[in-house]
């Protein structure tokens, strides 16, 4: 049974920074494609980034945090970073960790993810 669970939410100003962790057990986190989700309030879950299992780890993020945010893997650890930066009141939302073997074209996909975290709360207000 493979469990994710998000850490390091929390409120920050305008321009601030955060990095959220999803730490995995039951499955080598390296063994998986890590999708970053998040959910505002009133709207449907998005597409925030995700760090494949294969092709060197590539990256793939949303137009709307591209540039600003980056995700990263502490194999030892067993855990995937989201390091935010230069943050905005509209990332504010409930941030998701999901894992999977998504094929590329699915990548951006909620379906294509089994495993799912119990989500933490990131809000951007000054």
């Amino acid at each position: 049974q493979v469990q994710l669970v998000e850490s390091g939410g929390g409120l920050v100003q305008p321009g601030g920074s955060l990095t959220l962790s999803c730490a995995a057990s039951g499955r080598t986190i390296s063994q998986l494609t890590v999708g970053w989700f998040r959910q505002a309030p009133g709207k449907e879950r998005e597409f925030v980034g995700a760090i494949r299992r294969l092709g060197g780890n590539t990256v793939h993020f949303a137009e709307s945090v591209k540039g600003r945010f980056t995700i990263s893997r502490d194999n030892a650890k067993n855990t995937v970073y989201l390091q935010m930066s230069n943050l905005k009141p509209e990332d504010t939302a409930l941030y998701y960790c999901s894992g999977g073997q998504p094929i590329l074209s699915s990548i951006r996909t909620e379906s294509a993810y089994p495993y799912w975290g119990q989500g933490t709360q990131v809000t951007v207000s000054s």
